[in-house]
């Protein structure tokens, strides 16, 4: 499921904001409740994608109120974590550099989305949820285009599913997969043998 799929099982345009997804949400959920519809498992599918819409959106789209409450962003266990995880200093572009007038601390907000992001598509590598994975990656990487690591998560997600394919005989899918790696993160050297090995498995069983 991509985000378009998302805003339209919610029946909102691509683009809408936390409280308008919010509210598509509660009323959709209600009207196709399990509770309400008993023994009707066509509700039950509804209910069940409009949940994995509502909650793959919320990893991407930020509440209004983070914004206008940005300048009280604080440096909790979160923040610790993050630091910990980030390999490689973000250079932080102040508004003269980019040309463009941001709000203050925006790069703060976007770096707790990010990691915020980050521990999501982890969790759906390891529950081998590899189209939301894809989907979430995607997203960030849309929305951080220029943030080196954000590319590499997403290179690595396209490589660990064209694996995952390889192994359920998907071969051709597998390697698209495997391809948009390599274009995503050319410059990967530890992500590039792996491919190939990738690519040399595949190679065996054609």
């Amino acid at each position: 499921m991509d985000l378009g799929d998302c805003y339209r099982l919610l029946g909102l345009r691509s683009g809408a904001s936390f409280a308008d997804i919010k509210a598509s949400y509660r009323r959709l959920a209600q009207q196709y409740h399990p509770d309400i519809n008993p023994d009707d498992n066509k509700a039950k599918d509804k209910f069940i994608a409009l949940t994995e819409a509502y909650k793959l959106l919320l990893t991407v789209v930020l509440p209004e109120e983070t914004v206008v409450h940005s300048n009280q962003v604080s440096t909790g266990p979160d923040d610790a974590k993050a630091t910990q995880w980030h390999k490689t200093p973000v250079t932080r572009v102040t508004s003269q550099q980019s040309g463009k007038l941001k709000p203050p601390n925006l790069l703060e907000i976007e770096e707790r989305l990010k990691w915020k992001t980050y521990e999501q598509l982890q969790r759906f590598l390891q529950e081998r949820r590899f189209p939301q994975a894809i989907a979430l990656a995607e997203a960030l990487a849309d929305r951080l285009s220029t943030d080196a690591e954000v590319r590499q998560w997403l290179a690595i997600a396209y490589q660990i599913w064209g694996r995952a394919l390889i192994t359920e005989n998907q071969l051709l899918k597998a390697r698209i997969y495997l391809k948009k790696a390599l274009k995503t993160d050319p410059h990967n050297k530890s992500l590039w043998y792996e491919v190939q090995r990738d690519f040399q498995r595949l190679e065996q069983i054609l």
